[in-house]
């Protein structure tokens, strides 16, 4: 088995990479190319024996390299922040949830289909999606995962609530105070008899989640499914 990982510098996507080695499993992680810190990932990932890809955002590149590497998973665990979006209009940049989050996934799975490969997607989507939703952020979410249940190929949809912790390189304070406040209400909660409570809505860390989706990818129970946070919770203990 080969492991196709975008996203791989995120929180999530190196957790992803170091449990697909644990689990035998070979791993690329893609890298952008214009990313300033290629030879540090490189490294890192070396270090975890698995080999890391530069392909550019362009279809028929991205489509080469996945024939290329013939992988039989391939995880998408894009997105972009609020703070980053801001950031990238003041610069006058085109980033934003729809170029990000719903673009660059929605590319990748184009170029999968477009190698005539089966390969089993693994989407990182988000708690809160759904049809009704106006929210931007959610919108953007529930884009690719409607193309990605209806593009043929075999998936795994993932969404996680708050997705944080102390090992977080990337301070992002208002989604970290929150995970710690609600952790703290549910804990109360589950004290009290709320267990599922707490399961459904407590905040995951970077390692747990790794560990969830390389489970669900590589257990053939998980085909086709979207797990919600206390789902990614009881996968990340198994």
């Amino acid at each position: 088995m080969r492991a196709f990982v975008a996203g791989a510098t995120g929180y999530t996507g190196r957790e992803v990479v170091r449990e697909l080695r644990a689990n035998g499993v070979a791993a690329v992680a893609h890298v952008r190319p214009d990313n300033p810190r290629i030879a540090e990932w490189e490294a890192r990932f070396q270090a975890h024996y698995a080999v890391t890809d530069t392909t550019p955002w362009e279809l028929h590149a991205l489509r080469e390299s996945l024939q290329t590497w013939q992988p039989t998973h391939v995880f998408a665990l894009l997105g972009t922040t609020r703070r980053r979006v801001r950031a990238a209009r003041e610069r006058g940049a085109a980033e934003s949830y729809e170029t990000v989050d719903y673009g660059l996934s929605a590319l990748l799975l184009k170029a999968l289909l477009l190698t005539g490969h089966q390969a089993r997607f693994i989407y990182l989507s988000s708690f809160g999606v759904s049809a009704q939703t106006r929210n931007p952020y959610l919108r953007a979410r529930l884009r690719m995962e409607t193309e990605l249940q209806q593009s043929g190929i075999p998936y795994v949809i993932a969404r996680p609530l708050f997705i944080t912790g102390s090992d977080r390189e990337e301070a992002r304070f208002m989604e970290r105070t929150a995970g710690v406040l609600t952790d703290g209400l549910l804990g109360l909660a589950g004290a009290l008899g709320g267990g599922k409570l707490r399961d459904r809505y407590a905040s995951i860390t970077g390692a747990q989640l790794g560990r969830a989706l390389v489970k669900a990818a590589l257990d053939q129970r998980y085909t086709n499914v979207v797990l919600d946070a206390a789902e990614l919770r009881h996968l990340a203990r198994a």
